[in-house]
């Protein structure tokens, strides 16, 4: 049976609307088409009601591209969210990822990749200049854009006719991550205005001085230009071996920093120095008039259906100083609520390998691999055997990446033959875990796609890297998990401000804090048994509360540095200066159920 015919109506949906950087969605016009009757809803944004002008109850499925947009406009007229949603953005995503996609995603690039009829680029992008433009509109103008999203819904139903023979059950829980995208794009994160604008203000007076307060003493700039030679002069005398190019040059991108920071801590302020200088750029932060970081929150865009929002626009999407900016609003508190090891859980759950669910379970599988290897005795803590643990978990990450022993030398400052040693004990501890390894990447080789629990497929081509393939299921599981637990936190009334790799942010009352913490928890291990077959992930937060800003302890130093130089130069209006990084420690859920039953700041 076709999932189409489940449903009694069906109602291919498309708004116009305006939204400038950081704001709410304004709805201009919509166009609705059900699709087997025929009949028809166009109507401009003074003749929207206070509910929707179709059925959006069980018995009715909505059809969008790309329905979170739709979404926030019901969220924008008052409008309940429809119970049934179906997007084919999603399903034309999960239908290609890995392919050659000639046109792109957009509406545009699926009807021309499956050869369906496309709308002029120009003249769409006209239309959608209009929209952005903002009001007044003219009656002409106004015509234009009701035509422009009939012509929408036309491709709409096209191109559901083309893909409903593909359509799966599972398309409907996709579309309902998309509701819950909407409602967190709504929400957005709560930031310090006032900073933000100063920093904008500020930004290029103090560029110099922030050179020399962090990379003066190290001789690693030339005025405002990275050197290479200082750089390798400073590694040399730090004892660091980096990583090379082929043409034998160091190799500066910033996943080379961003791994090597991890090993070597002193790295981890010159990376957040480069990223500011080269590609921060502080004023493309979506920030609304009620001070609140929103933006598009890309799903689906990755090969493993993660959330890919802009870097530029997102607030954890630039140097982990940036987060700096997020601060709850008077009488609210933000929590940050992560998987703890998240991908070598479902690891353990998806291959069943026993001794790898003792280890996850145990609360430290690093310190557990390391007492299965024998370099660790059975009575080991993190205090006693710290040097240890931390070389255990390199190679459990390091597996996780899918290192090999000359990268998971260079990155852990061991020789070659330690590293292969390290390999060799994960491979003894785990080897259930490796059987399914193998046997997954054998799979997606031999039947051209990998897929998730839930359908999420990746395609395998002549040029996949295999190292893909063997993280896929730990990666896209991993968002399946994520994507489900928005689903459940938002439906049950939680603020969601944002999913965050493997985490989210949330808000609420500083007096109820905690019980919102533990409402979230509850949906996170609800969402990762879900998808892992009954097995539970657990997960830590941590709390800011107002007046104390969120603070990524990565960029707390540069945090600082940058602050003390901007109020050197532009004193607050107030005169008080920008509070300090962090305030008081945040704190994690524990140490709230400490101080009060109810979770209070």
């Amino acid at each position: 049976m076709s999932l189409l015919d489940q449903f009694r109506e069906i109602w291919l949906v498309d708004f116009e609307f305006h939204a400038p950087p950081g704001h709410r969605p304004e709805p201009l016009c919509l166009v609705a088409l059900e699709l087997r009757t025929g009949r028809r809803v166009a109507l401009w944004r003074d003749q929207l009601g206070d509910r929707p002008p179709f059925d959006t109850g069980p018995d009715s499925l909505i059809v969008a591209y790309y329905a979170s947009a739709e979404c926030g406009c019901f969220l924008a007229l008052g409008w309940e969210l429809p119970a049934n949603v179906l997007d084919l953005y999603a399903e034309f995503r999960c239908e290609t990822c890995g392919r050659y996609v000639p046109s792109g995603n957009g509406l545009l690039g699926a009807l021309a990749y499956y050869g369906l009829p496309v709308m002029d680029a120009v003249e769409k992008t006209a239309m959608r200049d209009l929209a952005i433009r903002g009001g007044p509109y003219s009656a002409e103008e106004r015509t234009a854009l009701l035509d422009y999203c009939a012509s929408d819904v036309r491709a709409l139903s096209l191109l559901l006719d083309r893909m409903e023979a593909g359509l799966h059950r599972r398309a409907l829980l996709r579309g309902r991550y998309m509701k819950a995208a909407a409602v967190m794009e709504w929400h957005g994160i709560p930031f310090d205005g006032d900073a933000w604008r100063r920093l904008v203000a500020g930004w290029d007076g103090i560029k110099d001085r922030l050179i020399q307060e962090i990379g003066g003493s190290l001789g690693i700039y030339r005025g405002r230009t990275f050197s290479q030679e200082g750089f390798a002069r400073w590694l040399a005398k730090e004892d660091i071996t980096w990583p090379r190019l082929d043409s034998g040059a160091l190799a500066l991108d910033d996943d080379t920093f961003k791994l090597m920071a991890a090993a070597y801590p002193q790295v981890a302020p010159i990376r957040e120095l480069r990223t500011a200088l080269s590609q921060l750029r502080l004023q493309e932060l979506s920030v609304g008039p009620d001070d609140r970081n929103r933006t598009l929150l890309s799903a689906y865009r990755s090969r493993t259906g993660r959330n890919q929002p802009s870097n530029s626009r997102f607030a954890f999407g630039p140097g982990t100083w940036i987060r700096g900016l997020i601060r709850p609003p008077p009488d609210r508190a933000v929590a940050y609520i992560d998987w703890a090891q998240q991908e070598f859980g479902i690891a353990a759950a998806l291959s069943g390998d026993p001794a790898m669910i003792r280890a996850y379970q145990s609360g430290d599988p690093y310190l557990e691999f390391a007492k299965l290897a024998g370099a660790a005795p059975p009575d080991a803590t993190k205090a006693s055997h710290k040097a240890i643990r931390d070389q255990y978990k390199a190679t459990v990450l390091g597996t996780q990446y899918c290192m090999g022993p000359f990268t998971l030398a260079e990155r852990s400052a061991i020789s070659v033959s330690e590293a292969n040693r390290l390999l060799a004990a994960h491979r003894r501890s785990f080897p259930r875990f490796w059987r399914w390894s193998d046997a997954a990447v054998d799979y997606a080789t031999l039947n051209g796609r990998i897929h998730t629990v839930f359908g999420w497929t990746q395609h395998v081509g002549p040029f996949t890297n295999p190292r893909s393939l063997r993280n896929f299921p730990m990666q896209a599981n991993g968002a399946e998990i994520l994507r489900l637990a928005c689903c459940y936190a938002t439906e049950a009334g939680i603020q969601v401000c944002a999913p965050v790799h493997d985490a989210l942010l949330v808000e609420g009352p500083a007096g109820q804090i905690g019980e919102v913490v533990r409402a979230t928890q509850a949906c996170m291990r609800r969402a990762s048994a879900d998808v892992l077959g009954g097995f539970e992930l657990e997960s830590d937060a941590k709390i800011v509360c107002h007046p104390d800003r969120y603070m990524d302890d990565r960029g707390r130093a540069m945090w600082t540095t940058v602050m003390r130089l901007l109020d050197a130069d532009t004193p607050p209006a107030d005169g008080r200066g920008t509070p300090p990084a962090g305030g008081s420690p945040a704190q994690s859920i524990k140490e709230i159920d400490v101080v009060s039953p109810l979770g209070a700041c």
